[in-house]
């Protein structure tokens, strides 16, 4: 039994400043240069795949970067800042206490989003932005592969 459990941060707090809000309004949802050479990887490799879907059975208001019908993978490629990268993650020095629950909800929205997809069957793969590119494109088709095995 999965012990975790979704806690709601509540509403989203307004931004610090103006200029905050404008980084946060011009942070790109999709296409971001780390999901395009992913992508470019996986197409390479001879994948197809649907690009920021909302898969069946999930929350339709949370989107998928790479979703791969077949084998019901579902791939997140996750900014180091925003999802709080254990290795690159940082938490800016101004206004620290309402970045920490900004970042804490993305993180706790995202765990959610792994059990809900779970849940519905999904194989949820998380690649953050400074991986390597072709090595994620391998890991996933080495994925692909083991759920697409015909069973005997």
């Amino acid at each position: 039994m999965n012990a975790y459990r979704y806690v709601d941060p509540g509403p989203t707090p307004p931004a610090s400043s103006a200029a905050t809000a404008k980084v946060m309004r011009r942070t790109k949802r999709r296409d971001t240069r780390p999901e395009l050479r992913l992508r470019k990887a996986l197409h390479r490799r001879g994948l197809r795949f649907l690009v920021d879907a909302a898969p069946r059975g999930g929350n339709r208001r949370r989107r998928v970067d790479v979703l791969i019908r077949g084998p019901r993978i579902a791939v997140f490629v996750d900014g180091c800042f925003w999802h709080s990268c254990p290795e690159h993650g940082t938490l800016p020095k101004s206004n620290r206490e309402w970045w920490a629950r900004k970042l804490a909800g993305v993180v706790r929205r995202d765990r959610d989003t792994d059990a809900e997809l779970t849940k519905a069957g999904w194989l949820v793969v998380r690649v953050w932005e400074h991986e390597d590119p072709d090595t994620a494109a391998d890991r996933i088709v080495h994925l692909v592969r083991a759920r697409t095995r015909p069973r005997r």
